[in-house]
């Protein structure tokens, strides 16, 4: 929230900046009933009730302040695509946090017989992708049980905040600084023809190209290369990243900005699962494909398992959970000044994860999330010269991998931007087969903690011990 309003201004906050979804509802649904549902999930989720004060404050209102009724459209309309979207940037430029107006919803109804469709717009300072696994299932349960009580929220997004602010000043903290300041004190060339301007670089002025990876790559991006290499997801994005810019950009490392839940617990039970707020952390990190050729990485050879392991270590050698970095940034006073002065990362790197898109069985039960979306001030400034995000879809015939890159208009060369998309795309499929090649994979240091390892030595124990299979 810190970095954003820092980035863009109070002003680019006020409206149409949030996230929605898109739900499916009963047929003969009550309006009364769906007022008295936001109402009692107003009541138990706190942020839905913030209002933003000046300069730079959320202050809480008590449950049961905040007129729900007004914030309830219903609509006879027919729920179209185009209606919906209309609806939703509606609703998204009405959210106004001054006025701790945080949510509307949007009822389609389609009379008594037929399924409606509801559409929950929420302003983006007061939620975030995981909180919707909170709100959903608890608004369907507000409506259906009315008598029934919501369960407890254990940690309430103010003392997370606060929690936060003390993180900040501990020692163990502070003592991060230093590597934070190792990895941002290498000066890069701009990334395009020019550097950042925040106040031409503006997302109204944002392009983009995306790519789609077909279901068996995207199956074994999720399962046999993770597995293979006891990584993660985005393990495996940023590394078949990390070669695509050594083969467009040359070789040498670049500071990347890395987006993740943020829902880290800073004590033992301290529980986070029920909260809902905006939690999304970000930290640096440099990836340096080193010295591997990117035509062996597009072609499943040896330099694909290197690229993977290489990678992966640089990412899990990043100071603690992550957190730090924004910590210090932004909510520590005595260090926020010299990681300003620092160079920022001049690409943004978020995965997803998986969407469905609905139940994810396909059973057609009530209350059901039948889409998503969001929208952002047009007046807020880039946060990056580039914007990378990987999400999967379920579709029919499988998951299906889309990436998509976004830069503001005029920064890059979109015939660089295409050839960087396509390239990632190839050296993701070069890891898939490499994958399927025998005995790939592996351990890498940071899997053993307790002992130190050198990478060579790991290597030289597992093909001693590797199986008939070839299985590490």
């Amino acid at each position: 929230m810190r970095d954003l309003a820092e980035r863009s201004g109070r002003t680019a906050l006020e409206g149409g900046f949030f996230q929605a979804a898109r739900l499916a509802v009963p047929a003969g649904l009550s309006l009364d009933r769906l007022i008295a549902a936001l109402r009692t999930v107003m009541d138990r989720h706190d942020m839905l009730r913030a209002r933003l004060d000046e300069p730079w404050e959320l202050v809480i209102p008590e449950p049961g302040t905040v007129d729900v009724a007004a914030l309830v459209h219903r609509v006879t309309a027919e729920a179209s695509e185009h209606a919906v979207a209309e609806r939703l940037q509606l609703a998204g430029a009405r959210l106004d946090p001054a006025a701790g107006v945080m949510t509307r919803l949007v009822w389609f109804d389609a009379g008594p017989d037929a399924e409606g469709t509801l559409l929950w717009v929420i302003h983006h300072l007061a939620v975030d992708g995981v909180s919707w696994r909170v709100l959903l299932p608890d608004l369907a349960h507000a409506y259906e049980h009315p008598d029934e009580p919501l369960d407890p929220v254990p940690v309430s997004f103010r003392s997370w905040a606060l929690a936060l602010s003390a993180e900040a000043r501990r020692p163990e903290r502070t003592a991060e600084l230093p590597a934070w300041k190792a990895m941002l004190d290498h000066p890069e060339p701009p990334l395009g023809g020019r550097p950042l301007d925040p106040a031409r670089d503006l997302l109204a002025r944002m392009r983009r190209v995306t790519r789609t990876v077909p279901p068996e790559t995207t199956g074994a991006l999720l399962t046999r290369v993770p597995a293979a290499f006891h990584a993660g997801m985005d393990d495996v994005l940023l590394a078949a990243l990390a070669a695509a810019l050594t083969e467009t950009r040359g070789t040498g490392g670049v500071l990347v900005d890395v987006e993740g839940h943020g829902r880290i617990a800073l004590s033992d039970g301290m529980d986070l699962s029920r909260t809902v707020g905006w939690f999304t952390s970000t930290h640096p990190v440099r990836l340096d494909a080193g010295p591997i050729d990117p035509a062996e990485v597009r072609a499943g050879g040896p330099a694909a398992g290197e690229l993977i392991k290489r990678v992966k270590e640089q990412l899990r050698a990043v100071p603690s959970d992550g957190l730090g970095y924004g910590l210090l940034r932004h909510l520590n006073p005595d260090t926020a000044a010299e990681l300003a002065a620092l160079p920022a990362p001049q690409i943004g790197f978020n995965y997803l994860g998986r969407f469905t898109g609905g139940t994810g069985n396909g059973a057609r039960t009530a209350w059901r999330q039948i889409g998503e979306g969001g929208g952002a001030d047009p007046a807020m400034a880039a946060p990056h010269a580039l914007e990378l995000t990987g999400l999967v879809r379920e579709r029919p015939h499988g998951p299906e991998l889309e990436l998509s890159l976004s830069w503001p208009e005029g920064l890059l060369d979109e015939a660089e931007a295409d050839a960087l998309a396509a390239g990632w795309t190839a050296m993701l499929a070069g890891l898939v087969a490499h994958t399927d090649g025998t005995g790939a994979g592996g351990h890498t240091p940071s899997d053993f903690p307790l002992v130190t390892l050198a990478q060579d030595m790991i290597d030289e124990l597992e093909a001693e011990y590797m199986d008939e299979r070839g299985t590490r």
